[in-house]
């Protein structure tokens, strides 16, 4: 999940597996899987940044030293 902001200031949740499509247009446009298209005031930039910590936290785990 990673929080953007839309358009008009509110902070809006949003699971980053649906995320389909990111367009420049001039506004930031995330298309999602399910059809529905959300206006952010995010970069396209800003957010690719925000999905790879955001899968780098889930997939990340400790390798022990000693097996």
């Amino acid at each position: 999940m990673i929080v953007v902001t839309r358009l008009n200031g509110e902070p809006l949740v949003i699971n980053s597996e649906l995320i389909e499509l990111v367009e420049r247009t001039p506004d930031t446009v995330i298309t999602l899987t399910t059809g529905r298209k959300l206006l952010v005031r995010e970069s396209v930039e800003e957010l690719i940044r925000r999905v790879l910590d955001y899968k780098r936290k889930i997939f990340w785990y400790p390798i022990p030293r000693e097996l």
